[in-house]
């Protein structure tokens, strides 16, 4: 039971761990909503924005500038927060390899193999959290973005809702959340 328990949360640590990190490299958190009106459609990541021409699929990308200019802070603060939760991912990912069962390395003390179990679990539950926050924070500030400019009655031509990249990190984190919970309260 402990050693498919292990394993799943494995499978389900890795999936979001990768689904974490294809999140915070693509380039669309952010999409316009009006396809109806537009020849192009527009996405908008963490590193650059994207234009693709709807007629002949040309696509175009204007990267940000340096990682050190004056940026807004909902892109500062996700950014940080996403690379964190990667790199906590990562780190939690081989330690639960280390600590799987049916992994030979220290398999003569199975108590430090649980305790590397466990720590990855909290490592992987801290990554989870902080990964939940920045695809959060970009999401409800993309919300009130909108919101304040409907609300004055302002109407720019572009319409931007969430993008597959804000729901790809949220998902990720969710699973590692999951996975978190399995290496924490069910393996003992």
């Amino acid at each position: 039971m402990s050693a498919a328990l292990q394993v799943t949360a494995f499978g389900l640590a890795l999936l979001s761990t990768l689904f974490l990190l294809l999140a915070t490299c693509t380039d669309c958190w952010m999409v316009n909503a009006d396809d109806s009106l537009e020849v192009s459609h527009k996405c908008r990541g963490l590193w650059r924005e994207c234009v693709t021409n709807m007629q002949d699929g040309v696509r175009t990308c204007d990267q940000y500038d340096s990682i050190l200019a004056d940026h807004p802070v909902k892109i500062v603060v996700t950014r940080t927060l996403m690379i964190t939760a990667d790199l906590l991912a990562g780190l939690a990912l081989a330690s639960l390899v280390l600590g799987l069962d049916c992994i030979t390395f220290l398999k003569e003390d199975p108590c430090v193999k649980l305790k590397m179990c466990y720590g990855a679990g909290v490592t992987l539950g801290a990554g989870s959290i902080l990964g939940l926050i920045g695809s959060v924070w970009y999401a409800v500030d993309v919300y009130m973005e909108r919101a304040m400019l409907v609300s004055h009655n302002i109407f720019l031509g572009v319409h931007y809702d969430f993008g597959w990249s804000c729901w790809l990190g949220m998902a990720g984190s969710t699973g590692c959340f999951v996975a978190s919970v399995l290496l924490t309260c069910c393996l003992y």
